[in-house]
């Protein structure tokens, strides 16, 4: 469970570093910052439309450890990863479930809509402040506000395109 503190310190390091990664030509999608075995990790995700690559890793990661041991927001040891969102890619914001409507999604609320908190379905809708979800049979209206964590269902989406005969795949969670 991430504490009060660390969330603030994950927000105030998102605040800082996103000029930064914008202005390496891609799009700063989420911040992580974690203890784990191995110490502390600041895994950074980003994106571009284009895609990401190894070389743009690279480059942003050496332009962030720069920035951050200046501006040295974490007073302890710590290791960066600078990475692409991957297939099943976080969405956060408004624009990020935008670019994936008619997708497969995974969502968990932080308290229930209608008994549940887990949701998996097609992406009807967005808009700035809420999402709609088709989640077996049913439609649910979901406040981004109340969005714990959401993800593209990537290969279940790709498996239903293929399969675009089929109205309904029964994939919500309860």
């Amino acid at each position: 469970m991430v504490d009060k503190k660390e969330k603030e310190l994950v927000e105030k390091i998102r605040l800082m570093i996103e000029p930064v990664v914008s202005s390496e030509g891609v799009e700063l999608l989420d911040v992580e910052f974690r203890r784990e075995p191995q110490g502390y990790v600041l895994r950074v995700f980003i994106d571009h439309k284009d895609g990401i690559t190894i070389e743009d890793c690279s480059r942003v990661s050496y332009t962030l450890s720069d920035f951050l041991d200046v501006v040295d927001l974490i007073h302890h040891a710590y290791h960066l990863e600078v990475s692409s969102p991957g297939l099943d890619r976080p969405l956060k914001k408004p624009e990020h479930f935008s670019r994936h409507v008619g997708s497969i999604i995974t969502v968990k609320t932080y308290s229930p809509i209608s008994k549940r908190k887990n949701f998996k379905g097609f992406l009807q809708g967005v808009s700035e402040s809420e999402i709609t979800l088709e989640c077996d049979r049913e439609t649910f209206t979901i406040p981004i506000e109340l969005i714990e964590k959401a993800n593209l269902a990537y290969f279940e989406t790709e498996k239903a395109k293929k399969k675009q005969k089929i109205k309904h795949i029964p994939l919500c969670d309860k």
